[in-house]
């Protein structure tokens, strides 16, 4: 294979791994680092492509050896740290980003990825010092004036967070993230303070700047055209699916794996509060949001019809597989509980491969749901073009919540619903509720969920929310923002009505 015909295959690759075809994707990377084992870019991609499908051992190796090429690339190592932290591989990521920055005393992007890094590990004297590494080689950098902010809030320090994100923005930053960024960051200073309609302005001026950086008409159109089908599928499946799927796939025939719970919900639901007070319980290994779908997409499992043993037993272990490498310890016998509210819309596959599964569905009053996601500063994809308009958040909320108004009818499914409302009022009470669901007796530790010297990172957007005690003040949130919600209110009644919400 001559070099034309080398990149024309890298190509090729990239292609596959675009349109979510991950196993060609990974099948062509491995060909071309059998041609080329030190190619650095082919070794990044099949990396990634690898993390992906829950290789987690192939990717590791890939990266490794990408870094090992790269001792004193500053940009390389960079993109090498951006690698493994995609694949939660913090230590690792944060490893490359101290060595990018080494290798260039005045690079700053590496200096920024590491003031995050520490900022989501509450490690806030260290990111602070790396924020001012930044600040000394260009006292006017916007990211790390953005950063520096960012601190302030975090430590409380409102005043002062928000004279420095009001200068920012004043100073028309031309860092297209920092543009955007300042104005969600200024929004939730407004809305601690109690000034929702500049709140409200401020985010409008934010996502202004969003939809000017990429095509959400085009993402949305692809969001409708799954999701629509999932929610149609869901309510054509018979109530006794469930019980016909037992019957092909019995528990003699199944790959023996941990016990398992799915935790979903729609995002904002407080899933991220219950996993938390979940994996405190030495019984438990929780994972938090694992990004396992390329697993079983284009799978055919969503059939209602025979699908072979053989073949849901390798989709099984590969699954279980992914997770445990997730954890990166020993599971041994504990319960295997994955949250992840966003695939709530996949749980008609997720109980044909575990149809053993119990699932727990966090609520939490609809029109809350929706505001708070409206304050979401979150990478714009196929799903979180949502989050951009009321309008929007609402349907996106009705599709995911559809799905799981459709399963949970279904004969012998084990299930239970949890309000974050209730566990607000007496977390103790609702944990024990959610723990005795899972055959467990509630534990000390897990009523102090909030101790981060008791968990590994969290990768869920709302980390900051869960390293605190629980607090009230997001109950009945919406009222302040209800003449900005009243277009919506009545999409959102029939769900308010289905799930005990007045």
């Amino acid at each position: 294979m001559d070099s034309m015909q080398f990149r024309q295959a890298l190509n090729k690759a990239r292609e596959h791994t675009l349109s979510g075809d991950l196993t060609r994707a990974l099948n062509l990377y491995q060909r071309l680092l059998k041609i080329r084992p030190q190619a650095s870019d082919v070794l990044l991609d099949y990396g990634s492509v690898a993390a992906q499908l829950g290789e987690a051992e192939a990717a590791d190796r890939a990266l490794a050896k990408a870094k090992e090429l790269s001792p004193q690339n500053s940009p390389a190592l960079l993109q090498i740290g951006h690698r493994y932290e995609a694949a939660r591989q913090a230590r690792k990521a944060r490893d490359c980003f101290f060595a990018s920055a080494a290798a260039d005393p005045l690079a700053i992007d590496p200096r920024i990825r590491l003031a995050l890094s520490f900022e989501k590990d509450q490690r806030f004297e260290d990111a602070r010092q790396a924020a001012e590494a930044c600040l000394v080689i260009n006292p006017k950098d916007e990211q790390a004036r953005y950063v520096s902010a960012l601190l302030d809030r975090r430590i409380n320090k409102l005043e002062l967070a928000e004279l420095n994100l009001r200068d920012l923005i004043a100073s028309k930053p031309k860092h297209e993230y920092v543009r955007y960024a300042a104005r969600y960051e200024l929004a939730q200073i407004l809305d601690q303070t109690n000034r929702f309609d500049e709140a409200i302005e401020c985010l409008s001026e934010g996502k202004e700047i969003v939809r000017g950086l990429a095509d959400p008409s085009m993402l949305l159109r692809q969001y409708d055209r799954v999701a629509n089908t999932k929610v149609r599928v869901a309510r054509e499946y018979p109530k006794t699916v469930l019980q016909t799927w037992r019957k092909s796939f019995p528990e003699s025939l199944r790959e023996t794996i941990p016990p398992f719970a799915f935790l979903g919900g729609h995002p904002r639901s407080g899933t991220t509060l219950l996993e938390r007070v979940m994996g405190c319980h030495p019984s438990v290994c929780a994972i938090d949001e694992p990004f396992l779908g390329p697993i079983i997409s284009g799978r055919g499992l969503e059939r209602s019809g025979k699908i072979p043993v053989a073949f849901l037993n390798v989709i099984r272990r590969r699954y279980i597989k992914a997770l445990t490498q997730e954890l990166g310890t020993e599971v041994g016998g504990k319960f295997l509980l994955e949250k992840n509210p966003s695939p709530t819309d996949i749980l008609p596959v997720l109980l044909r491969i575990f149809p053993e599964l119990r699932i727990i569905v966090a609520l939490r009053d609809p029109r809350d749901v929706v505001l708070s996601c409206y304050f979401q500063n979150i990478p714009l994809n196929i799903a979180n073009a949502n989050f951009l308009t009321f309008e929007r958040l609402a349907k996106h909320y009705a599709n995911l919540m559809d799905v799981w108004l459709s399963v949970r009818e279904w004969k012998d499914v084990r299930w239970m619903e949890t309000k974050y409302e209730d566990t607000v009022v007496d977390l103790e009470r609702e944990g024990r509720r959610v723990t005795g669901f899972l055959g467990l007796v509630w534990n000390e530790n897990q009523a102090r969920f909030f101790d981060t010297k008791q968990k590994t990172q969290v990768h869920s957007p709302t980390y900051h929310d869960v390293t605190q005690p629980v607090y009230s003040r997001s109950v009945a949130r919406w009222r302040n923002y209800e003449k900005y919600l009243e277009p919506i209110l009545p999409a959102l009644e029939p769900y308010c009505r289905a799930f005990g919400y007045s």
